[in-house]
């Protein structure tokens, strides 16, 4: 059976899900209406019927009346629905102490995902530092920067807790696209744009309901990026706050093994 949607996986998503039926019933309702009153037209003001142009036309308001039902049902649509929900998610975001806070650093073609250490600060970045095998965000291992977290492509996150994503880019406008999340932000280079949302279904649970024991949690690029936009895959991995905290101490771990080829 298709499935109209991926399976939700955060708290908002039965919101942005709802909005979205909404509009689609609209639109077919206006295509139904709106494709049956031009096949009434033409049969009804056909050559044949009226061999003799009436310059007067048409006295009736019910086109006009039509036309108010539309506008006042796409202001309700968009009053009552869009604007609240956008403002849910823009204006009112948890307090970050309270999250998990993440910088996601995207680049042709890969995202690059930023964890502060456990002094919980993250480090400052220096463009002299870049290397794309090596440090691609450019981080200043000195000072707050020695203990945070880089991984490509590979986002990890504690279940039923809210997520904070700040995103960036370093060369052109990508888009940060969760779709099992309802999430989709433009990243634009320049810009350090926040998103947040709450994973609700962890990443083990998704295949126990789905009985796919490879499924994935996919971060997709929804804005055309250059030749190989369509490699610029990346995976969320939803996991209990143990399990999130045990792969945080594994890969701070990594990085004592590391420090001599920072110079520490």
């Amino acid at each position: 059976m298709m499935e109209l949607f991926p399976d939700a996986a955060s708290a908002h998503a039965a919101s942005i899900d709802q909005v979205v039926d909404i509009v689609h019933w609209l639109m077919a309702i206006l295509f139904v209406g709106w494709g049956a009153f031009f096949i009434y037209v033409l049969f009804r003001f056909r050559q044949g019927r009226n061999p003799k142009a009436d310059y007067t036309g048409v006295t009736s308001k019910t086109s006009t009346w039509l036309e108010i039902g539309v506008a006042v049902a796409e202001a309700v649509l968009l009053i009552g629905f869009s604007i609240p929900l956008w403002a849910d998610r823009v204006a009112e975001f948890p307090p970050e102490k309270d999250s998990t806070v993440v910088r996601v650093v995207a680049q042709q073609f890969a995202w690059n995902v930023w964890y502060a250490g456990a002094d919980g600060v993250f480090g400052e970045q220096d463009v002299s530092l870049v290397d794309e095998e090596t440090n691609p965000i450019g981080l200043d291992r000195d000072g707050y920067g020695a203990d945070d977290i880089t991984t490509i492509n590979q986002l990890h996150l504690p279940v039923d807790k809210p997520a904070i994503i700040h995103t960036t880019s370093k060369d052109v406008i990508h888009s940060l696209n969760l779709p099992h999340m309802r999430v989709k932000q433009d990243v634009i280079p320049g810009l350090s744009i926040p998103v947040w949302f709450e994973p609700t279904i962890t990443t083990a649970q998704m295949r126990k309901n789905k009985e796919e024991p490879e499924f994935v949690y996919e971060i997709a690029c929804a804005q055309l990026c250059g030749n190989s936009h369509y490699s610029m895959r990346g995976f969320v991995t939803v996991e209990t706050q143990e399990e999130f905290d045990a792969w945080l101490a594994e890969e701070a771990s990594y990085l004592v093994e590391d420090e001599d080829d920072w110079g520490m």
